[in-house]
């Protein structure tokens, strides 16, 4: 929501400033501009990027303008489930949570929990861990060195769009450049023109220089910002995942487990200590 009422305060505050100034909007109405712009930055952009990044990026960059998912509502969610699992393994054994933890889908104790089943890397990773410690008495240092490499791993793919659209946010200008360039060759080849058709052609030419900074700072590089905030929040839930986890390796107590879990999370999205606690409580 905010991308979008930033984006129209942008496009009114540029134009809108230009119409008030006197100019006429249609003189920036330049649909080759664009095409010239637009197509050579979205070529330099596949040129430059695996196929994978090509689809991470597609993927990331409609949730640009929603919200995230990672709320503090998801959050309580995700403590209220960790909750139940490690509390199943206090009381029946850590063999309680085979079932659920080799199948998710069809678990009573995760089917209660919509929102963090619908995270299916989430749920991988949970699952997993889960799995390995009812499998065998692990080493927690030797499980925390394995949850580091994995959380880095996925923090490096996480950016991964934000890098690639950060490499077209650069280019956009000289782009624009480009394109202005080819204005003014046309417009020396009209040399011989009247005056008012040589002003005319020298506009739009000038009109690709503005159109590749605006697109670059006025909406490419907003978009770069939330993809790269985006990574960060993708990457916290596994880290407070890891937090909690390794506390109860430790024989931290469930509900002593989930407060360091909480501890982890952003002050923007964390439940106090009374919120957590009342809605693991309605949730049990």
């Amino acid at each position: 929501m905010f991308a979008i009422i930033g984006t129209l305060v942008v496009i009114g505050s540029v134009f809108g400033g230009f119409a008030l100034n006197g100019g006429h909007l249609a003189a920036l109405f330049q649909p080759l501009e664009l095409l010239m712009i637009g197509g050579a930055a979205a070529g330099a952009f596949i040129a430059s990027n695996p196929g994978k990044v090509l689809k991470a990026t597609l993927k990331a960059l409609p949730s640009t303008f929603g919200g995230g998912k990672y709320n503090k509502a998801m959050y309580m969610e995700l403590m209220a489930l960790l909750y139940e699992l490690l509390g199943k393994m206090r009381k029946e054994g850590l063999m309680s949570i085979e079932k659920d933890v080799e199948n998710p889908k069809e678990s009573p104790l995760f089917g209660n929990y919509p929102k963090i089943l619908a995270d299916h890397h989430l749920i991988e990773f949970l699952t997993d861990y889960l799995r390995i410690m009812v499998s065998g008495n692990l080493n927690p240092f030797e499980i925390e060195n394995l949850m580091d490499v994995e959380v880095e791993t996925h923090h490096h793919e996480a950016a991964m769009p934000a890098h690639a659209m950060q490499r077209v946010t650069d280019g956009l200008p000289a782009f624009g450049i480009v394109a202005a360039v080819m204005g003014v060759v046309h417009t020396m080849e009209s040399v011989g023109a009247p005056p008012n058709e040589l002003g005319l052609l020298i506009a739009h030419a000038l009109v690709g220089t503005f159109l590749g900074i605006l697109l670059s700072y006025g909406f490419a590089a907003p978009i770069v910002t939330i993809l790269e905030q985006q990574a960060e929040e993708a990457t916290k839930v596994y880290q407070t995942v890891k937090v909690v986890l390794l506390a109860s390796l430790n024989g931290y107590a469930p509900a002593l487990a989930v407060e360091f879990g909480r501890k982890v999370l952003f002050s923007s999205v964390r439940p106090s200590f009374l919120e957590l606690e009342e809605h693991v409580k309605q949730k049990k």
